[in-house]
C-alpha cells in the first residue's frame, strides 16, 4: 500500500479504464467487472480528496451485512448515513449539540466520570500496590459520558457492571461487521444465497435492540414522570419544534432540531452517541496509558507532569482543566496518540456524488473512497520519523497549518464530536498524570504491545480494540489526591 492512491475499478461494458496508467500522484490498480473503489495511501492524498472535494466526498455507500442486516431495527448511525435531506438534519442536529460552547456545558459529566475511574483505580489498585487492566476503567469513562448526554442516564457500580459488558461486546461485535475487510458477503454478493451468512449479524443486532429500546424507553418514562434529566435525547422529545439558533446553546445540554424530525431520526442520533462512546476515546487513552508505563514512555510522562505543574504550580490542575485546555504539551500528547495508534486505521468509505478530477483524469460521481489512515499517519513525506512517538512534532504548529492527523476522518463527513473527544481525552490525561505514576507491570506477561499494530487483538475490524494488559498507578501525593476527589464529588453529586 506504499502508492498514494490504489482503484480497483471498471466501466459498465467491463473495459479496462485508463486508471491503469502511471501518473504522478502514484500507481492506480484496475481489475474489470468491479465497482469503481479508490484506496488513498498518503497524507497529500487524502487530504486532496477528503478535503479540497469535501462537498463531492459527502455520501457513505450501502454495505450488505451493516446497513441491510445489522441496521434492519435501529436504522444507521449519521457516520455511516448515505447523504440525504434526512442525514443532513441529523448530522445538523448533532453538530450543533457537540460544538465547541456546547462542550464546555458538558464538562461537569467529564469531571464526573473522570473522577469516578481515577477513584477506582486508586482503589483497585490498593495504593498502587497492584498492577491494572485499565480498558475497563476508560471504557466506561467514555460510555458513560455519551449515555449521560443522550439520555440523562449513567452505568451505576463498578466497571464490571453487566450492561456496561453488555455494551462494550455488542458494540464490538458490530464494530467487525462495520469493517471493511471482514465481511466478503458485502462484496461477494453469491456469499449472501449460502445458509447462516447472516446468523452472526442478526445475533448482535437483536442484542443490541435490547439496550438501545430500554435506554430509550427509560427516558421516554421518565419525561412523563416528570424525572428525567437535561440530555440531547429529551430536549428532541420534549421539544420538537425547536429551532437552529445561537441562543440555544445558551442553555445547559441544549441542542436545535428540525421541526420534522422522525422517531427514525431520533434512534439514529442516540444509536450513534452510544457507538461513538466507544469508537475512539476509550482506545486512545488505554494505548496512552500503555505506553507512558514502558520504560521508552518515561521521558514523556515526566515531561508531561512537569508541564503540568509549570502551568498549574499551585496544584489546581485537577479543577482547572475542566474549564480550560491551556498546557499545549498535553495537546500535543493526545494528538501524537491519536496520529500514532490510528485506532480507525481504515476509515468508512465514501462515495462520491460529483465528478472528481485529479491531474486530468476524471473519477466519476459514485466511485467509492477508502481512506488507509494508518497508512497516511506513517507517511514519511509528511511526519519525520513517523515510526517514532513524538508529541514534540505538535509543538509550536503555525496556525492555518491543516489537519494534524486523520484520527477523526476529514472533510463534511469528518467526526461531529471531535471537540467532545479531545475535551475528554485532555481531561483524562491531566487528571491520571497529576494523579499518578505510570509504571512497567511486575509481571513481564503483562507488559503492553505498543506497536500500532502488534497492539490490536481485532485487526480485522473496522475501530481497534487494545490487547491485554497491566501497568502499575502509584499515586504521586495521596493527600492530595484525596482532596482533589473529594471536590469533584461534591461538585457533581447532583449528577450521581
Amino acid at each position: 500500500m506504499g502508492e498514494e492512491i490504489r482503484a480497483c475499478i471498471s466501466g459498465t461494458d467491463g473495459k479496462q479504464s485508463k486508471y491503469h496508467e502511471r501518473r504522478p500522484f502514484g500507481s492506480i490498480e484496475t481489475k474489470p467487472y468491479v465497482q469503481r473503489i479508490v484506496f488513498a495511501n498518503s497524507f497529500d492524498s487524502i487530504r486532496h480528496l477528503w478535503i479540497t472535494n469535501q462537498s463531492a466526498m459527502i455520501s457513505r455507500p450501502m454495505l450488505h451485512t451493516f446497513h441491510k442486516v445489522i441496521s434492519t431495527s435501529q436504522g444507521f448511525t449519521i457516520g455511516t448515513s448515505p447523504w440525504d435531506e434526512s442525514c443532513k438534519n441529523r448530522r445538523r442536529a448533532a453538530a450543533t449539540a457537540l460544538n465547541r460552547p456546547a462542550v464546555q456545558s458538558y464538562m461537569p459529566l467529564i469531571d464526573l466520570e473522570s473522577t469516578v475511574s481515577i477513584k477506582e483505580l486508586l482503589q483497585d489498585s490498593k495504593n498502587g500496590e497492584v498492577d491494572l487492566d485499565p480498558r475497563a476503567y476508560w471504557q466506561r469513562y467514555a460510555l458513560n459520558t455519551s449515555l449521560t448526554l443522550n439520555y440523562g442516564y449513567r452505568i451505576d457500580g463498578n466497571k464490571d457492571a453487566p450492561l456496561l459488558k453488555e455494551i462494550v461486546d455488542v458494540e464490538r461485535g458490530v464494530g467487525n461487521f462495520r469493517s471493511t475487510s471482514n465481511n466478503w458477503q458485502d462484496y461477494v454478493p453469491l456469499l449472501r444465497l449460502l445458509p447462516g451468512t447472516s446468523n452472526e449479524a442478526n445475533s448482535f443486532r437483536k442484542r443490541r435492540d435490547v439496550y438501545m429500546d430500554r435506554l430509550l424507553s427509560t427516558l421516554q418514562d421518565q419525561i412523563k414522570s416528570g424525572t428525567d434529566k437535561p440530555c440531547i435525547t429529551g430536549n428532541i422529545i420534549k421539544d420538537p419544534e425547536a429551532k437552529l439558533n445561537h441562543g440555544m446553546l445558551s442553555r445547559p445540554f441544549s441542542t436545535a432540531f428540525d421541526a420534522n424530525m422522525l422517531l427514525d431520526e431520533i434512534k439514529s442520533i442516540c444509536l450513534t452517541m452510544v457507538s461513538a462512546g466507544l469508537d475512539t476515546v476509550p482506545a486512545n487513552l488505554i494505548m496512552g496509558i500503555a505506553y507512558l508505563a514502558t520504560p521508552a514512555g518515561q521521558k514523556i510522562q515526566q515531561r508531561a507532569y512537569d508541564e503540568i505543574m509549570k502551568v498549574y504550580p499551585n496544584n489546581d490542575a485537577w479543577s482547572q482543566c475542566i474549564f480550560e485546555e491551556k498546557i499545549p504539551y498535553i495537546t500535543a500528547l493526545y494528538k501524537e496518540i491519536l496520529r500514532y495508534w490510528c485506532v480507525i486505521p481504515i476509515s468508512l468509505p465514501r462515495v462520491s456524488i460529483h465528478d472528481i478530477e485529479w491531474n486530468g483524469v476524471v473519477m466519476p460521481a459514485g466511485t467509492t473512497f477508502y481512506m488507509n489512515a494508518y497508512a497516511a499517519h506513517y507517511d514519511e513525506d509528511h511526519f519525520d520519523n513517523p515510526q517514532e512517538f513524538n508529541p514534540e512534532r505538535y509543538l509550536d504548529v503555525k496556525d492555518g497549518s491543516g489537519t494534524p492527523h486523520y484520527g477523526y476522518g476529514a472533510g463534511s463527513r469528518m467526526c461531529a464530536g471531535s471537540h467532545l473527544a479531545n475535551r475528554e481525552l485532555f481531561t483524562a490525561f491531566v487528571r491520571l498524570i497529576s494523579a499518578f505514576k505510570f509504571t512497567p507491570p511486575v509481571d513481564p506477561r503483562d507488559e503492553p504491545a505498543t506497536n500500532c499494530l502488534e497492539a490490536n487483538a481485532l485487526p480485522k475490524s473496522l475501530t481497534m480494540e487494545p490487547k491485554y494488559f497491566k501497568v502499575g498507578f502509584k499515586p504521586r501525593n495521596r493527600q492530595l489526591l484525596d482532596q482533589w476527589i473529594k471536590e469533584s464529588e461534591e461538585r457533581t453529586k447532583d449528577l450521581m
